[in-house]
């Protein structure tokens, strides 16, 4: 039995040899990232990575630059930390990307972090290597400013796009924390396992934040990753195939949101999110008979919950107040199903909204 191997047991407060061994060939490899196996900590998820981080790095009065849209737990985590999170907006027309001129504007001698997230949860974004050296040239004028690159949707991602990790660009490795772990392309999100990579003193600041919290990952998650690596670079043929069928489902529900009258949407170019605009479906002029006045985005999410029994989030969590945030981690079927009904609820004759006045 493999029980008796002795999987089953404590590990290190890091992570096992083999593991960060892994993690560290895993690196080079596909990210041309080169750590030491000391630089390496293995954590309960990719969550706990960002969030030993952030206490490894950050202080009272400190600020963590946080482009948005973000994923909702950035900013609870920074002030979680003592920190100030300072949240930079980061339109459609940018492609939800943030610029070199908007990272600058807002650096102060407080900022200590800026986090980015490539592919990102929510809107799918992709930083190409031209943006990513950008932003580097201006974290270099600034040398008390870390990063910390969120790359958890690495092999989520779509032709043409392609993924860059910041730590390789010039200058970078040193004042990079590179987050990642295996619930997403490997679809291991209950084994609950993650890692950082990060300059020694850094790693060991987070490993003793982590000895002192949760203590070593599951040994059980360990050894699965360990199986989930040997599946090739990548994740091999079977993280290609879920790809593949990752972009088929996005491709279809672009088609279909595209077909509403009043959604905007640009088509993410990694991760399973779409982060359609719908501000002309709620605003202090919108109502639905039956339901009442829909205001705003949250408001919207009931109605569509209650006239389409269909659950989205709103946007406002992520920093994108006009938007809604729909996964397309569903089966095709699911999808269809479920753009039928947000479809009949949006052009519902019971949806009252100016924008649609002169079409009815």
């Amino acid at each position: 039995m493999q029980s008796r191997t002795g999987i089953t047991h404590y590990t290190p407060n890091v992570g096992t040899g083999a593991i960060r061994a892994a993690l560290v060939k895993k690196l080079a490899e596909e990210n041309g990232l080169t750590y030491a196996a000391n630089e390496i900590v293995v954590t309960n998820g990719a969550k706990q990575a960002i969030w030993q981080s952030l206490l490894a790095v950050c202080s009272p009065g400190d600020e963590v630059l946080i482009p948005a849209p973000f994923w909702v737990s950035y900013p609870e985590m920074a002030r979680l930390a003592g920190a100030e999170p300072k949240i930079i907006d980061c339109g459609a027309d940018e492609g939800y990307l943030l610029t070199a001129d908007q990272l600058r504007a807002a650096l102060t001698p407080a900022s200590r972090l800026l986090i980015l997230c490539t592919p990102s949860n929510p809107s799918g974004a992709v930083y190409p290597l031209s943006r990513l050296q950008e932003l580097a040239e201006v974290v270099a004028e600034h040398p008390r400013l870390m990063v910390l690159s969120d790359e958890i949707y690495e092999h989520i991602i779509y032709p043409p796009a392609e993924h860059h990790s910041f730590a390789v660009l010039p200058g970078m490795w040193p004042r990079t924390f590179t987050v990642n772990g295996f619930s997403k392309a490997f679809a291991m999100t209950g084994w609950r396992l993650g890692y950082l990579a990060a300059p020694r003193d850094f790693a060991k600041a987070a490993a003793i934040v982590q000895s002192q919290t949760t203590s070593g990952a599951s040994s059980i998650a360990q050894h699965a990753a360990l199986a989930a690596l040997g599946l090739g670079k990548a994740g091999g043929q079977p993280v290609a195939a879920m790809r593949a069928a990752f972009q088929e489902r996005r491709d279809y529900v672009m088609e279909r949101l595209q077909r509403i009258e009043g959604v905007r949407v640009a088509a993410p170019d990694g991760a399973f999110y779409v982060l359609p605009d719908l501000s002309a479906f709620f605003g202090t002029d919108v109502h639905a008979d039956d339901f009442g006045p829909i205001p705003d985005a949250d408001t919207l999410c009931r109605y569509i919950l209650e006239k389409g029994n269909v659950a989205l989030v709103p946007g406002d969590a992520f920093g994108a107040p006009a938007c809604l945030r729909i996964s397309y981690a569903a089966s095709l079927e699911t999808l269809q199903k479920g753009l039928d009904r947000i479809e009949g609820a949006l052009t519902s004759a019971a949806l009252h909204r100016p924008a649609l006045a002169a079409s009815r």
